[in-house]
């Protein structure tokens, strides 16, 4: 059900919404905010694209992921007289532990020095959300910044999210609302959406923007 300053439902959304993400948890995030929407991923190269400043590189990399999928894109088609404005959000998120920049582990072994570095300690997550207009160009973005505490993760936890894989499909190896991970969780500063990749609050603010004249 929609509450009070939320969008609106699927059958009364006045624009087209596409997903430039195969992430599951941005699907869910988009899902729970009553937005209908398509998936198309960018299919960049991530690590080639460098910032030592963690705002600099999600800002540029949700921008790329943006850039990436509007050139396989027919954008005349957008821009049609009458068209319903279509809409398209990006966006891309790290993890900093330490003043470290933490993108997605590569290996068990990384996975496990990230795991264990969370343990006991906090980590801060940077998100970059943009959206782009392509039926009038407009494009706008924003960052979105919170704080993860933990408890002390026991090593068989850690065993566990590693064998299971899908801490290799998330910046840091991050994983805030997953069974075996929520009950270390002491306190989230900031919005849980925000630490999955993508904050309601940003993405709504952005889409209303974007729309507006």
């Amino acid at each position: 059900m929609a509450t009070a300053g939320s969008s609106p439902p699927a059958s009364q959304q006045p624009f087209k919404l596409i997903l430039g993400s195969s992430s599951v948890a941005r699907k869910h995030i988009l899902e729970e905010m009553g937005l209908e929407f398509q998936v198309m991923t960018a299919d960049i190269d991530e690590k080639s694209i460098r910032r030592e400043n963690p705002d600099d590189l999600v800002t540029v990399l949700a921008e790329a992921k943006a850039d990436a999928i509007m050139s396989r894109l027919n954008i005349d088609d957008y821009q049609k007289e009458g068209s319903q404005p279509t809409l398209l959000i990006t966006s891309d998120i790290v993890v900093v532990h330490e003043g470290i920049i933490r993108e997605k582990p590569t290996t068990k072994e990384e996975a496990r020095q990230f795991l264990k570095g969370y343990s006991g300690g906090h980590v801060s997550t940077v998100g970059s959300v943009v959206v782009t207009n392509l039926t009038t160009g407009k494009r706008l973005g924003s960052l979105d910044k919170a704080e993860v505490y933990f408890h002390d993760i026991p090593d068989e936890v850690i065993k566990s999210l590693i064998d299971e894989g899908v801490v290799f499909r998330v910046a840091g190896g991050l994983l805030l609302e997953h069974p075996l991970t929520l009950p270390f969780v002491e306190a989230v500063v900031g919005s849980s959406d925000s630490v999955m990749g993508l904050s309601k609050e940003v993405a709504n603010k952005l889409i209303h923007d974007a729309l507006s004249t």
